[in-house]
């Protein structure tokens, strides 16, 4: 009886030794994978919040500079961008082209950037306006890999952003 005894106390403290273990080691690679991924996280969402900031637009036709466009990340998490200066312009042109809500209003001030998501290192699931033709397209932002001062704009008129134009702006410091 006392070696039956001894025998259960002998298992069971072996099992709880074994369960604790690769509980701990578990609990162990679950603190790893959590704390690579907020690591992952901080550094995704620092990267696009470097392209917060005042944008000088360049015509990807003319190369001439066009706008000053400031984006900002909203209170709701997105990002958008808002015309500030024209180059070139009547500071009080109306968006004559635009549909909607925007037609006839004043450029200056108008958010051509709307609702972006962070996504990897760029914003995307947005849309820019055209407000030479009115049209809203999809749109893709993110910073040149050699240079941070300067954004790739891509508006497409598909989601996958196959057919469209990209335009590179640069950094207002």
């Amino acid at each position: 009886m006392k070696s039956q005894i001894l025998y259960l106390f002998l298992a069971t403290h072996l099992l709880t030794k074994y369960f604790n273990q690769k509980i701990m080691k578990k609990s162990f690679f679950i603190f790893i994978a959590i704390f690579s991924l907020s690591l992952f996280a901080n550094s995704t969402f620092a990267q696009a919040d470097q392209i917060v900031g005042l944008w000088k637009t360049i015509d990807d036709e003319t190369g001439k500079a066009k706008a000053h466009v400031k984006i900002f990340k909203a209170t709701n998490g997105y990002y958008y961008g808002r015309i500030v200066k024209l180059i070139g312009k009547d500071p009080n042109s109306k968006c004559t082209a635009c549909k909607g809500d925007l037609k006839d209003k004043k450029v200056v001030g108008m958010l051509i950037i709307t609702r972006m998501e962070v996504d990897g290192d760029e914003l995307d699931s947005g849309q820019i306006l055209d407000a030479a033709n009115g049209t809203f397209y999809h749109c893709t932002l993110g910073l040149d890999d050699n240079n941070k001062d300067k954004l790739n704009v891509r508006g497409s008129i598909d989601s996958w952003g196959l057919a469209g134009r990209t335009q590179v702006w640069h950094r207002i410091k």
